[in-house]
Formats: structure tokens, C-alpha cells, sequence
């Protein structure tokens, strides 16, 4: 398997970005402070995760789209498309713990050491 290929099977896996092996989160928003298999620190300054808050934006606009376009087009095509993203802010905010979870990972990946 090549270098990207693990290193994207190990972000769809939430694992570590040093080793690719460790879990990042031990609850369904509880992160580790470190790898619990190479002690990676995680969090590696305070506000190191604020550039997550760039991936999150990536990870939730298509999200948010893909849900409206699905409502708009196959439910209510008679509805305002304002409606329709007021009604798609709904089923999204069930996904608001996973796009939390993916940005932190693939913050970590995209800063991660060689």
C-alpha cells in the first residue's frame, strides 16, 4: 500500500498522524491527549486546533449542499431553496460530531511530522 494510501485509510480511521496506528478519540468528541501507541502529543500548543476550524468549513459546506440538493430534489421541489437549507440544517446537525472528529484528524494529518 503507498505512503497516501495509508496515510488516507489511517484519516478515515481517525488514527494517529505519526505512527497511523493509535486512536486519536476515546469518546464521541473526548480526544486523547496523546497516542496511546507512539505518545504523539496530539494537541502540541494551545489553539493548535484552531486551524481545524478551516477543514471543518471544507468538510460541512459539500455536506450541507449534498443534504439540501437531496431534500430539494427529491422531497420538497416546491419549497424555496431558503427553506430547504433552513429544513437541511436538521438532519446536519446529527453529523456535527463527525465533521468535529474528521477536521481535528485531518488538521493533524495535513501538519503532521515526516
Amino acid at each position: 500500500m503507498s505512503g497516501l494510501a495509508r496515510r488516507l485509510k489511517a484519516i478515515l480511521l481517525q488514527r494517529c498522524p505519526k505512527c497511523l496506528k493509535g486512536r486519536v478519540f476515546s469518546g464521541v468528541v473526548a480526544m486523547r491527549p496523546r497516542c496511546p501507541v507512539c505518545d504523539h502529543q496530539f494537541e502540541r500548543e494551545p489553539g493548535y486546533f484552531l486551524g481545524a476550524m478551516y477543514a471543518s468549513y471544507f468538510l460541512a459546506i459539500p455536506i450541507l449542499a449534498l443534504i439540501t440538493l437531496a431534500i430539494y430534489f427529491l422531497l420538497l421541489p416546491n419549497w424555496l431553496p431558503e427553506n430547504v437549507v433552513l429544513l437541511a440544517a436538521v438532519p446536519f446537525l446529527l453529523l456535527v460530531p463527525s465533521v468535529f472528529r474528521y477536521a481535528r484528524v485531518i488538521w493533524m494529518h495535513i501538519d503532521a511530522p515526516p
